[in-house]
C-alpha cells in the first residue's frame, strides 16, 4: 500500500535582493525638502484654483512616495539576517549588516544567526544497566539556514529544547554510568567520547531546522537520589577491596623478597614450620591497619 502522506519539502536559504538604505535615505530626504519647498512656495503667492489643485495632487503623490520609501527601511545588526517574503512566498535572506531597503510590499522577518548557549534542565534517565541517573547538558548552537529555521519548524527555539532532551535521553541509555572494571565506555569515565557522540546526535536531529551544534557537554551527571546512597556504599566497598588487593600484592612481594634474601645470604636457617610462622608474622605486620608492637626474643632462636 502506498504512503498517502506527502513528504515535507525542505526549504533552503537563498540570497535576497536588497539595496543600501543610505541611498534611499537620501532620496527620502530630497522628497521631504521638495515637499517643504512647495509648501513654502505656494504660501508666498496668490495661487489660482488650478494651482491649488496641482499643489494638492503633487504633494499628495510626494506624501505617498515618502510613506512607501519609509516602509522599505530596515536595520540589520552583525550576525543577523532578514528573511524576505512576497505575499507569503520566501524570496531569500538578507545578511548584509547596516541600513537596508527593499520594496515596501515585501515582508521582512529578522532572525539571529549568533551562537546561543543553553543549559538543559536536569532529567532522569535509565542508563544501560537500568540504573536511574540524573543528567543535564550544555549546548552551544546557532542557526545556519534561516529558511529552514523559520519555515520548516513551527518554533525553532522550542524545537531545540525538545531535541536536546531527546538526545540526552538517547545517549544516557546507551552507556552505563560507571564501570569499576574499566572494560566499557561509561558516561562518567569517557566524557570526551560521549560528548562527541552527543554532538553528532544533536546535529542529526537539528538538521531539519537548519541548526548546527558547535559544542556540547554534560553539566550534571549523578545517580538519582533513590539509589545514590546504595551506589555510594558500593563504590566505597569496591574501593576498599581494590586497596586491600593492592596492599596484599605488595605484602606478598615483600615477604618473598625478605625470605629470598635471608636464604641467599645464609643469615638464618628456617625449617618449613618456622618459615610459615615468619610469613604469617610478616603478613600481619604489613597488612595490619594498626601499628604492631615488636617482641624481642632474648633467648635462643629455637
Amino acid at each position: 500500500m502506498s504512503d498517502s502522506h506527502p513528504a515535507m519539502l525542505s526549504s533552503r536559504e537563498t540570497r535576497a535582493w536588497s539595496t543600501s538604505g543610505y541611498l534611499m535615505l537620501l532620496v527620502f530626504l530630497a522628497l521631504v525638502l521638495l515637499f517643504g519647498w512647495r509648501v513654502m512656495a505656494i504660501a508666498n503667492t496668490e495661487p489660482s484654483d488650478s494651482d491649488v489643485l496641482g499643489f494638492v495632487f503633487s504633494n499628495f503623490t510626494i506624501a505617498i512616495l515618502l510613506v512607501l520609501i519609509a516602509k522599505g527601511f530596515y536595520m540589520l545588526q552583525p550576525n543577523q539576517g532578514a528573511a524576505i517574503t512576497l505575499f507569503g512566498s520566501y524570496r531569500g535572506t538578507d545578511r548584509q549588516a547596516g541600513l537596508r531597503w527593499v520594496w515596501p510590499w515585501m515582508g521582512k522577518t529578522k532572525i539571529s544567526v549568533r551562537a546561543n548557549n543553553l543549559i538543559s534542565d536536569k532529567i532522569k534517565v535509565n542508563d544501560l544497566r537500568g540504573n536511574p541517573i540524573e543528567m543535564a547538558a550544555q549546548v552551544v548552537w546557532r542557526v545556519v539556514d534561516t529558511a529552514q529555521a523559520l519555515y520548516d519548524v513551527d518554533d525553532y527555539k522550542a524545537f531545540v529544547m525538545v531535541q536536546i532532551e531527546a538526545a540526552v535521553r538517547t545517549i544516557g541509555s546507551r552507556y552505563p554510568y560507571d564501570d569499576f572494571t574499566h572494560a566499557e565506555v561509561t558516561l562518567r569515565g569517557n566524557h570526551d567520547q560521549v560528548g562527541a557522540e552527543l554532538r553528532s546526535e544533536l546535529i542529526a536531529r537539528l538538521q531539519l531546522a537548519g541548526i548546527t551544534v558547535d559544542e556540547c557537554g554534560f553539566t550534571h551527571l549523578a545517580y538519582a537520589q533513590e539509589i545514590a546512597g546504595a551506589m555510594l556504599r558500593r563504590q566505597q566497598a569496591e574501593a576498599v577491596v581494590a586497596a586491600r588487593k593492592t596492599l596484599v600484592e605488595g605484602a606478598v612481594g615483600m615477604v618473598e623478597m625478605a625470605l629470598g634474601m635471608l636464604s641467599e645470604k645464609n643469615v638464618v636457617e628456617l625449617d618449613d614450620e618456622r618459615r610459615a610462622a615468619m610469613v604469617s608474622n610478616l603478613m600481619v605486620v604489613l597488612c595490619g591497619e594498626r601499628d604492631t608492637q615488636p617482641v624481642v626474643n632474648a633467648g635462643s632462636l629455637y
